[in-house]
């Protein structure tokens, strides 16, 4: 079913017992003032924060040719709708890439010993609500009335019962594989533990 910013903003509002809704976002009313005003942090917010899979992105990208200004690393300039890095490569180890902001209005790179093409896994910043998985778009009305519940309601009175819905909303959105669990990374055997045995 197709949704809107909007269906969601009156979703939030909602559960801030609000019962009128919003026709629109940008329409001359208090509520879609303060529902516009949270809206794309919160979204972008909680995207950052969990391993959403239907905002997971594979890119494979090239050296863009400059190296740091010193410690000869090859820069790789970022996809347009980059949020966050997920893990560094496909083994699940850390290597050596930062990302480092360029000079002045130059944008954001992965700083790198790595030879081109770098291969990585990210969030994307995705924009269409009808592209949200229902787990997300559901814990997203939630931290969206959280967020607004002082603004909306004149009182934080709300908040709690958002808190414990929001972790309950996210646990089921990690049951069911809306939210990745990052792979457990297996340490080296410790030479004192294997002399125990």
């Amino acid at each position: 079913m197709a949704t809107s910013n909007t269906a969601i903003a009156n979703a939030a509002l909602q559960l801030l017992g609000e019962s009128r809704s919003l026709e629109s976002l940008t329409q001359d009313h208090p509520n879609a003032r303060r529902m516009t005003s949270a809206f794309e942090r919160t979204r972008r917010s909680l995207l950052r924060t969990y391993d959403w899979g239907f905002a997971t992105r594979r890119a494979s990208i090239a050296a863009d040719g400059d190296q740091t200004e010193w410690g000869g690393l090859n820069r790789y300039s970022l996809p347009n709708d980059f949020l966050r890095l997920i893990r560094d490569d496909e083994s699940g180890f850390a290597v050596d890439w930062q990302i480092e902001g360029g000079d002045e209005g130059e944008g954001t790179f992965i700083v790198t010993t790595s030879g081109s093409p770098l291969e990585i896994k990210y969030i994307a910043d995705v924009l269409d609500p009808n592209s949200f998985d229902v787990s997300f778009r559901e814990a997203f009305e939630n931290r969206l009335a959280f967020v607004t519940c002082k603004q909306v309601t004149g009182s934080n009175d709300f908040q709690d019962r958002l808190r414990e819905d929001f972790k309950v909303i996210v646990a089921q959105a990690r049951q069911i594989g809306a939210i990745a669990d990052r792979p457990a990374r297996e340490f080296p055997e410790d030479s004192w533990l294997s002399v125990r045995r």
